[in-house]
Parts: C-alpha cells; sequence; structure tokens
C-alpha cells in the first residue's frame, strides 16, 4: 500500500478543497500562484504525478488538471477532513422544522427529507425496512456542473423512482460508522461515479430505515455529515417511545 507523505497530504487536501469549490479540475500552476506550498512549480508537478500513480487523483479527458478520485475523498473523509459544528441556531432549526409532524410517520419522514434539501442543497431521502421511500429537492441537482449531463441526472432520478434500487444501494453499505459515504465505484452504474450519498441508519420503534442525501461526488463533506447526522439523532430523540 502506497503511503502518503506529509507534503503529498497537504496537497491532496488543498486540491481536494479546491475542487470541492470549484468543480473545476485542479493545475499546477494555480496552485502555486494561490497557495504559497514553498517548494517550486516542478515540485508541485511531480507530487501531482505521484498521486496520479498512487489512485488519489485522476485527470479527466481533455484537461491538463487533476480531480481527486474516491480514494482521495475517502482518505480526505477519514483522515483528513475536521468537521464543521454546527451553530445551535441550525441545531434548532431542524428540530423546529419537524417537531409539529412527530407523530406521523410518513409526514416525518416526508418533512425530514426536505429539511436536508433545504440545509445541505441536495436531494434528501429517506427509505424504510418495508421498502417506502421519501425524496425531495430534485431542483438542487439542476444546479451542480455534475448534473449538466443528461445520462448522470436520469440515473439518478431513476435511482429515486425505482425505490428497490435505492434500497439495494443503501444495505450494501457495511461498517459500524453512523455516517455512510457511497462514491464513484460504490455505484455499478457508470454514470453514477460523479455522485455521492451520504446517509445515517435510524430506528424508530419497530420501523428502520436510512436517511441522507444525493449530491455530487465533491459535496462539502465537513457540513453534509454533520447535518445528517444531527437531523439523524433528533429524529429518533423526538420520537422517542412513539412508533
Amino acid at each position: 500500500m502506497y503511503e502518503l507523505t506529509p507534503r503529498q497530504i497537504e496537497l491532496l487536501k488543498i486540491i481536494i478543497e479546491e475542487y470541492i469549490e470549484t468543480a473545476q479540475p485542479i493545475g499546477s500552476e494555480m496552485l502555486d500562484r494561490k497557495y504559497n506550498l514553498g517548494v517550486s512549480p516542478a515540485t508541485i508537478r511531480n507530487e501531482m504525478v505521484q498521486l496520479v500513480r498512487s489512485g488519489h487523483l485522476t485527470q479527466p479527458h481533455v484537461s491538463a488538471g487533476r480531480i481527486p478520485s474516491p480514494k482521495a475523498l475517502r482518505f480526505y473523509i477519514s483522515e483528513i477532513m475536521r468537521e464543521d459544528d454546527l451553530s445551535v441556531a441550525e441545531e434548532v432549526s431542524v428540530k423546529e422544522r419537524i417537531w409539529d409532524v412527530r407523530q406521523e410517520l410518513d409526514d416525518l419522514l416526508r418533512e425530514s427529507t426536505r429539511t436536508l434539501a433545504d440545509k445541505t442543497k441536495c436531494v434528501g431521502i429517506a427509505v424504510t425496512n418495508d421498502h417506502k421511500t421519501y425524496h425531495s429537492g430534485y431542483l438542487h441537482l439542476l444546479d451542480e456542473p455534475e448534473f449538466y449531463d443528461i445520462d448522470v441526472t436520469k440515473s439518478v432520478f431513476s435511482l429515486l423512482e425505482e425505490g428497490h434500487q435505492l434500497v439495494a444501494i443503501l444495505e450494501r453499505a457495511s461498517g459500524e460508522d453512523a455516517i455512510h459515504v457511497l462514491l464513484g465505484d460504490d455505484f455499478s452504474n457508470r454514470h453514477l461515479h460523479s455522485v455521492s450519498i451520504v446517509f445515517s441508519d435510524f430506528h424508530l420503534g419497530p420501523v428502520a430505515g436510512s436517511i441522507g442525501v444525493i449530491g455530487p461526488s465533491r459535496l462539502r463533506f465537513s457540513y453534509v455529515i454533520p447535518v445528517v447526522r444531527h437531523l439523524t439523532r433528533t429524529l429518533q430523540d423526538i420520537t422517542q417511545g412513539q412508533f
């Protein structure tokens, strides 16, 4: 297994965060101009070549720049990224949005997906163990460059409309982490390789399921992950003993 050096980790962090912000492939010249990395442009180029060889960067067609691979994004989430702290106002607003519908499960999950969509500017999704699906926020996809590709957008819409496909994908996620992140090669459909799903599992009495968001693979994970986590906890807290 290739082990990244501290300098490569620093460079990878910058490249990923630039890509999340701009949706554009990142070139060594831009990095040299914008960041004081303390090394020559040639060294930056060489380090980027090594990151390509290690599978952390890829080169899109007809572009001189590089973009992070799913491998890089997973490494970023688990090893580099620092989660944002949600403000008290944000936490309270989540609870207020779903409080009034807490006694009716369908309404609660429907409003929860709307809340996630509004907060993250992604598609909010929820599925239950009886294979009911909920989703909200389709229009947010159309603001992101990844979804200018009609095949990508059609694939996501198909996933949402054919609920069993979404259920099957979420059920494949494993591990003990409270939050699951699916990226790129986690999807068998190549048109979903620029897409990500962030979700958490919930238990509301006898009803179990998953809730989260679908968006581009360059999600602002540092914000989206704590929002999904907080909503899931709130969902379970306010319904304790009800269902």
